[in-house]
């Protein structure tokens, strides 16, 4: 049986605040003010004249003590005088002394000096209980109290009451909230997050009102985040409220009943009430700009809620928080962009500990489950929401019901986690639904323009579509080179859920098919019908054969999507033909790929009317359609048959196509595009083809953008022939010259291009300085043996991306110094290399050094001026020996990679000044002994590798550091710092 047990006994207490005071003195003036602005912030405090009657007996008082967190003695000149003052003050000391609750003193007309020496009127005071055996007892009480760190009301707000209160509720209210989050489970992991905030928040700062969005999906923990800044801070305004659930509670109450609430909170009157929407703006507009508050609405989807509650009526130093799922909401509302913020998935180790908290009540696993939290914490993939519901489930329960539910998992999700994710699907329109199922089906994974092309394709407004998708936090793109479409593994769940839910046992019935076995047996049994509107399967051919796919999918009769994947392993028939009467691809089909496609042309029967997209890659057809038909494509757009044995190809069949990919068709001997039916023509890959195809097509086109040939030759021969007003109207001309086998590059390549990438051109030895009349450059690769770069490259004013791969240089020539747009310089196998410009400083807008096997011995010191650089890349220049000493004056440096540089001998203590550095990389720098001292100064520091250094021990600095990530370091765990 898992244990409940905990790893602290943190004590509950009934108060937080105890007041003890002599009621003749104060009981009606000031810590009547004081307990009512403690109990408005709802402070719970004790007061004997509030909570007992009069004769109750001592040891009930005694009780209230024992069952408050803080005290606050209000010394007055007649304090000592009551023996009921001095019994509780005696009590106070004790729990002091013993437990976990804290006395502060406040000095209301006396000096602490007088309390602790009984002198003055304390002195006069005493006096009358000089007979009293507890005398002693007392008098030692009052010498410890008068010792502790209080308030001394007159040396507070130059004695001013009012001002003193504001200050006392505002400490005491302070920890409270620090004591309620260092023990409070749902903000494990939230401390960067608060962190990640500050900047927006500016906190003390008395500028225009600001509006903060926290943006994330369904169950990511927004509201928590949300709710810590708001314990945390609310005390630096002069009125706070949060606004639980604006979403649901506008939906049954409306917006006036908020209105309401909140001025009520903010104002402290709670008689607030509001005839309308607009005269709940009206009264916002007329009171709340003299106070500075901070509000939070949670949960936020419509932007009409924010102009009913969170207008332009507030006061300068205010910060009105917001949390939602769809960040339109804080676009529309005019919320700066900087102002908002992400909501991360944890952590693995953060998700351990918040689990662990919620299924054992204490960080860690109890023993014996370790390895099915782990479990629980993949599956969860560092999703709050799923990690509280599955660690409150099986709280308690044996290994044998932990398994079980595990299982259960991979086919029938937590109905409790769908239906929190299901409130974002539930707001978008019927065509994004659609888009998110697809997406969640099939396309989570790929990158973003084949995306794109798919719903295109399929009659969505995919870049629109996907935009929303993104915005409600239901997808993300990923920052790759592919832009892929990322989504979380429960929004997958959520998806698939909805697909199958209605008939979980009737794949004939599901509008999308994906699971391998439920599609095998469908075709097997030609069971297909028209309610499959979308196919998505990676193909084994020796289980299941073209004959059979193919003869399935005519019952389909609204298949839009057809995905066939798989590896060609030549198990069907080589001279596989159609039955030229029977249905095989059904007409309603919009989008086609099917990889190593066994026909050698598409079946006589598909007249593919609403056919957009067409990708056969790999595939056994040599001409569209058979015998030469010709069927004419009118809503073609996207074709793509790369290594096909495609032997002819009629364009003038698809007169808007777009985009044509015919990479590896060795075999191609024939293009018939009669002049003007490629008009709309913007991407042509002919990587592979023969160049007498290349040059019968290209001469042809007039809207190219992107051109990727084998020969430069044939580029200029097809350029020569370009319209000049064509040309000159090209915007984003690309060449992209893979694979070329000229040795010197040279001429044909138009003014007017702004990417040139030669890749892998193993043969070009030289480069000409005529490449550097491409003034509308911006992105320059080379792959290839140059010895040189043209001495001249500061032409290129509008170079932004310098790629040298695998190149024979020795140096960069000065001029690279003076590309001032430059933000990225990247040299890669480039072993030549010896040294940098030493004016590499110039480049004042670099963001990116990357240096890989280069054979360098030292940087430049000017580096250390590059001001807006954020990456710097070293890896393996393994000649490497010393760093700039002032490579701390990077600012902005995020990420510094010295792997296996076996030559550096240490790191300069400046580094401890790099405030931005979150990753740093130290692997295999064998001659590393030590870091700087005052390397716990790294703040944001997420990731540290010293795998495979001498490195034995960590900085003691570091022992404050969290959330940071040290791999290749034992010690640390062994607790061994220096």
């Amino acid at each position: 049986m898992a244990s409940s047990s905990t790893s602290s006994n943190q004590k509950s207490f009934k108060y937080h605040v105890f007041l003890s005071f002599r009621g003749e003195d104060t009981r009606k003036t000031f810590v009547d003010h004081l307990y009512v602005s403690l109990k408005q912030l709802g402070i719970h405090t004790f007061r004997d004249n509030e909570e007992l009657e009069k004769g109750k007996r001592i040891d009930e008082l005694f009780k209230a003590i024992e069952e408050s967190r803080f005290f606050i003695i209000v010394f007055s000149q007649n304090y000592a005088s009551s023996s009921w003052c001095l019994k509780e003050l005696a009590k106070i000391m004790e729990c002091q002394d013993e437990n976990e609750q804290i006395a502060y003193p406040l000095f209301y007309d006396v000096e602490p000096s007088d309390i602790r020496k009984r002198s003055g009127p304390v002195e006069e005071a005493i006096a009358k209980h000089k007979t009293n055996e507890q005398i002693t007892k007392w008098e030692k009480a009052l010498e410890s109290a008068g010792n502790l760190v209080g308030w001394n009301l007159k040396n507070i707000a130059d004695g001013h009451e009012a001002e003193a209160i504001k200050k006392i509720v505002k400490e005491i209210s302070l920890k409270l909230r620090s004591i309620h989050l260092s023990n409070d489970e749902n903000v494990i992991g939230m401390d960067h997050r608060m962190q990640d905030l500050e900047s927006s928040l500016g906190i003390g700062l008395n500028d225009k009102a600001r509006m903060i969005g926290i943006k994330g999906m369904g169950g990511i923990g927004k509201t928590t985040l949300a709710r810590a800044i708001f314990d945390n801070l609310a005390s630096h305004f002069e009125g706070s409220f949060f606004a639980d659930d604006v979403r649901e509670i506008s939906k049954k109450e409306g917006l006036r009943s908020l209105q309401e609430r909140i001025l009520s909170g903010v104002l402290k009157d709670e008689n607030m009430r509001v005839g309308s929407v607009h005269d709940g703006k009206e009264l916002m507009r007329m009171r709340l700009p003299y106070k500075k508050v901070l509000l939070v609405l949670d949960d936020v989807d419509d932007e009409e809620q924010l102009e009913a509650l969170a207008g332009d009526w507030f006061k300068d130093g205010s910060r009105i928080i917001i949390t939602t799922r769809d960040e339109k909401v804080l676009l529309a509302h005019g919320v700066d962009t900087k102002w908002i913020h992400d909501v991360g998935f944890l952590s693995d180790e953060e998700a351990m500990s918040l689990f662990s908290r919620y299924a054992f009540k204490r960080y860690i696993p109890d023993e014996g489950y370790e390895k099915l939290s782990s479990e629980v914490v993949r599956y969860a993939a560092g999703l709050p929401l799923t990690i509280k519901v599955l660690g409150s489930h099986l709280r308690g329960e044996n290994e044998l019901v932990w398994r079980g539910a595990l299982k259960r998992l991979e086919t029938i999700p937590s109905r409790k986690i769908i239906e929190v994710l299901e409130i974002s699907y539930n707001s978008l329109e019927d065509d994004h639904k659609e888009m998110f199922l697809d997406v969640a089906c099939f396309l989570r994974g790929f990158p973003k323009e084949y995306v794109v092309r798919v719903l295109d394709s399929c009659g969505f407004s995919a870049a629109y579509g996907l935009r929303i998708l993104e915005q409600k936090c239901l997808i993300t793109i990923l920052n790759d080179d592919s832009s892929r479409l990322g989504m979380h593994d429960r929004l997958v769940e959520l998806g698939q859920n909805i697909v199958r839910r209605s008939h979980p046992d009737d794949p004939n019935k599901h509008s999308r098919l994906w699971i391998r076995e439920e599609i095998e047996k469908l075709f097997t049994d030609d069971s297909g019908t028209e309610a499959s509107t979308c196919i998505g399967l990676e193909l084994v051919w020796k289980e299941l054969s073209p004959e059979i796919i193919i003869k399935s999918l005519g019952n389909m009769k609204k298949l839009r999507y057809l995905c066939l994947g798989g590896k060609h392993d030549d198990c069907f028939p080589r001279d596989w033909k159609f039955d030229k009467t029977k249905q095989y691809l059904p007409n309603s089909l919009q989008f086609l790929y099917w990889n190593v496609y066994p026909g050698l042309s598409l079946p006589p029967t598909f007249r593919a009317n609403h056919l957009v997209g067409l990708e056969l890659v790999g595939s056994k057809i040599v001409q569209l359609w058979e015998s030469g038909e010709r069927k004419v494509l009118k809503k073609l757009r996207f074709l793509d048959l790369r290594d096909s044995k495609l032997r002819t190809l009629d364009l003038e069949m698809t007169p808007n196509l777009e985009r044509l990919i015919l990479i590896g068709c060795h075999d191609l001997t024939e293009i018939h595009a009669p002049i003007g039916c490629l008009d709309r023509l913007a991407l042509v890959n002919l990587i592979g083809c023969s160049w007498s195809v290349s040059f019968s097509l290209l001469k042809k086109l007039e809207s190219l953008v992107l051109l990727s040939i084998p020969e430069l030759s044939v580029a200029a021969k097809c350029l020569e022939e370009f319209p000049r007003d064509t040309t000159n109207n090209l915007p984003m001309l690309r060449f992209a010259f893979h694979y070329c086998k000229e040795q010197t590059l040279s001429t044909g390549i138009d003014s007017k291009a702004v990417v040139l990438d030669l890749q892998p051109c193993t043969k070009l030895e030289s480069v000409s300085g005529s490449i550097c009349g491409l003034q509308h450059l911006r992105r320059l690769r080379f792959y290839g043996f140059i010895p040189e770069l043209p001495n001249d490259l500061d032409l290129l004013k509008c170079l932004e991306q310098l790629n040298l791969v695998s190149t024979h240089i020795k140096f960069l020539p000065d001029s690279v110094c003076m590309l001032k747009h430059l933000k990225s310089l990247t040299l890669k196998d480039c072993w030549y290399l010896e040294e940098l410009p030493e004016n590499l400083g110039w480049l004042k807008n670099l963001e990116e050094l990357s240096l890989l096997s280069a054979s360098i011995r030292c940087l430049p010191d000017s580096i250390c001026m590059l001001i807006h650089l954020k990456s710097l890349i070293l890896e393996s220049c393994v000649l490497l020996e010393k760093l700039p000493e002032d490579i701390g004056q990077l600012e902005c440096l995020e990420v510094l990679n010295l792997t296996k540089c076996v030559s550096l001998g240490d790191i300069p203590n400046s580094i401890c000044n790099l405030k931005c550095l979150r990753f740093l990389f130290l692997g295999f720098c064998s001659k590393l002994e030590k870091l700087p001292k005052d390397f716990g100064n790294l703040g944001l520091l997420e990731g540290l590798d010293i795998s495979l250094t001498r490195i034995s021990r960590l900085p003691h600095s570091m022992s404050s550091m969290t959330g940071v990530v040290i791999f290749g370091s034992t010690s640390l765990l062994e607790g061994k710092m220096t």
